[in-house]
């Protein structure tokens, strides 16, 4: 169910496509969901709302005509529920239930040979939660909201035992059930719950299975909830990540997405966050205060202060303090990014190094190469932008300018300060002629200049 207005959120972005560790919200049910053996999935909508980009793939959509409560969305999808045996309703609000925690109701669900199944945890302080009252064989009898005075009675709101809001139902008894809910409560809604005393009354059973998860009830009305739920997903991401074998230094200012993968033995150091798609190898480290986006990272790389988006680093690399990867950047085995680099859509081959305060945009490097402080390579000539190419074993002086398109030939060497316009054979040495002229008694020449100006 994913058509509430959430207007507590204060936001244009419907509230179930707000992020939760990099994954929208309403996708971590369905992923649960899946993972605990769903087939067909379908996501309750409001009219003309498109929930398309945090949907995963073959996930179909219903309206909800008009936002008449939890009873009103499922008739919205009967005629899912036509062509379904069994009928798991999950809230795209509630994004921390689990994959083991749902398979455990749809298995108590099948013990029980119960028409309906719901979820319930036992709370010190139920609050506004819909109260749970059983029948003396212990199966459930109703479920009595407390959202609004008048809703339950004071015998009732005494009650521990309270609804989590998802349910397994046998599909046939549910449909027929859906007829009869009516309105007819302080809150003018269609409650899903109140279907249970009609399947009493057909003579079904309706059963409930305790959880022991408080994150069954985490569900997420304004971004305070939201702030406590990223939170508590972080702490299981991570808890997850620490059990297989990876160190986090301090999980408190440690981020990971939901879907990142690490290998076994790697470092994560504080203020470091890994984000979207990325991938760290084993026995690599990463941090201090590194952000990696939908970046590939091999084994034993170490990664220092640095911000990475969209490349790829191989095996044994070194990157940082202080550096910029930006898509495209491609780093082969033992090569280095060092203090203050920016590489852009270039590829360095195994072992070459760009040590430090350079830019390499557009640029290929080869094998062994290393590029000396201040290297740039200019790229753009105002309309299009050009590549630069670089041999192997290539040795570029300090401060070199490389205006591509241009050529550096395999063991080539450019001199300090050199601007490199046309290619260099293959072991040769590029120079910039600027002759140096020396200027004698300049200092004392404006000296004089700016005591005559200020007099």
């Amino acid at each position: 169910m994913a058509a509430g207005e959430g207007t507590r959120m204060r936001s244009s972005t419907p509230k179930v496509l707000h992020p939760v560790c990099g994954r929208a919200m309403v996708a971590w049910p369905i992923l649960a969901a899946r993972e605990a053996g769903a087939g067909r999935v379908a996501v309750i909508v409001s009219p003309g709302r498109d929930l398309s980009s945090g949907l995963p793939d073959q996930v179909e959509t219903v309206e909800q005509p008009e936002a008449d409560g939890t009873g009103g969305a499922i008739r919205a999808a009967r005629e899912l529920i036509a062509a379904s045996e069994t009928v798991l309703v999950l809230s795209g609000d509630v994004p921390l239930l689990s994959a083991a925690t749902i398979a455990d109701l749809l298995a108590a669900h099948e013990a029980a040979g119960a028409a309906a199944t719901m979820l319930t945890i036992e709370l010190d302080d139920p609050g506004s939660y819909g109260r749970v009252v059983r029948a003396g064989d212990g199966s459930v009898e109703a479920v009595v909201e407390a959202k609004a005075a008048g809703d339950a009675a004071p015998e009732q709101l005494a009650i521990r035992e309270i609804n989590a809001g998802t349910y397994v139902f046998d599909a046939a008894p549910l449909a027929a059930a859906l007829d009869g809910l009516s309105n007819d409560n302080a809150q003018g809604e269609y409650y899903l719950p109140d279907v249970f005393p009609a399947l009493r009354g057909a003579g079904h059973t309706v059963a409930a299975h305790v959880a022991d998860d408080p994150a069954v009830t985490m569900g997420v009305n304004n971004r305070v909830d939201l702030a406590a739920v990223e939170a508590e997903a972080r702490r299981r991401l991570l808890e997850g990540h620490m059990l297989a074998g990876v160190t986090v230094v301090d999980p408190a200012s440690t981020w990971v997405d939901a879907g990142v993968e690490i290998g076994a033995d790697a470092r994560i150091e504080p203020g470091t966050s890994l984000r979207g798609a990325t991938r760290v190898g084993a026995r690599t480290v990463v941090g201090p205060h590194s952000t990696l986006i939908d970046t590939e990272v091999g084994a034993e790389a170490t990664l220092v202060h640095s911000y990475l988006t969209s490349c790829q680093v191989g095996d044994g690399c070194s990157v940082g303090p202080f550096a910029y990867l930006r898509p495209g950047a491609a780093l082969d085995a033992a090569a280095k990014a060092g203090t203050f680099v920016e590489i852009k859509n270039s590829h360095l081959g195994k072992g070459a190094k760009v040590p430090h305060l350079s830019y390499v945009g557009d640029a290929d490097i080869g094998a062994g190469a290393n590029l000396g402080a201040g290297t740039i390579t200019a790229n753009y000539d105002g309309f299009r932008k050009h590549r630069t190419v670089i041999g192997r074993d290539v040795r570029i002086g300090v401060d070199t300018m490389l205006i591509a398109p241009v050529e550096v030939g395999d063991s080539a060497y450019t001199g300090a300060g050199a601007v490199v316009k046309d290619d260099v054979p293959e072991g040769s040495l590029a120079v910039s002629e600027n002759a140096q002229r020396n200027i004698d008694g300049y200092a004392a020449a404006k000296a004089a200049k700016m005591r005559e100006e200020g007099s």
